[in-house]
């Protein structure tokens, strides 16, 4: 699906949810009902599938949200490598629970771009990143389709 596609695919007024998958957290996500501003949601930590889908369907139905974005880690030469691999196979399985338009998004070097970023002009400490980091990653991909559906 490309960006024009997702976009025709979404409902009027309802959110997006984003994802920075790792395997032992969730970085989360949320934007506004006007599709404009992405904000760093929250962390899911990862113990099980059904515990990751308890609590994504939670956030869906609090937030109103109507499509989900996953950051695709492509390698640096765009080839889809073994974690890219994991975060398809996630979002499968998520859509056989959800029924909602899943679209992916090349996220590379958003975290590294996030961490720069709090290092630099927020001055964080290595500690209090790690606590943010994910979502704020998350908040960054998101961010990105926002600004392209804008164009779509």
């Amino acid at each position: 699906m490309n960006i024009k596609e997702f976009k025709a695919s979404l409902p009027a007024y309802r959110a997006l949810i984003g994802f920075d998958y790792g395997a032992k957290r969730l970085g989360v996500a949320v934007s506004d009902l006007l599709l404009t501003v992405a904000t760093s949601y929250k962390i899911i930590q990862r113990e099980s599938f059904a515990k990751d889908l308890a609590e994504i369907k939670k956030i869906i139905a609090e937030k109103e949200v109507g499509g989900i974005v996953f950051g695709l880690p492509l390698q640096m030469n765009g080839e889809e490598g073994e974690i890219a691999k994991e975060v398809r196979h996630f979002a499968e399985k998520l859509s056989k629970e959800i029924d909602l338009p899943i679209f992916f998004w090349d996220e590379r070097l958003s975290s590294s771009a996030m961490e720069n970023f709090l290092i630099k002009e927020v001055d964080m400490s290595r500690g209090k990143r790690k606590k943010v980091l994910d979502a704020s990653a998350a908040a960054y991909i998101l961010q990105g389709v926002l600004d392209a559906l804008r164009f779509a």
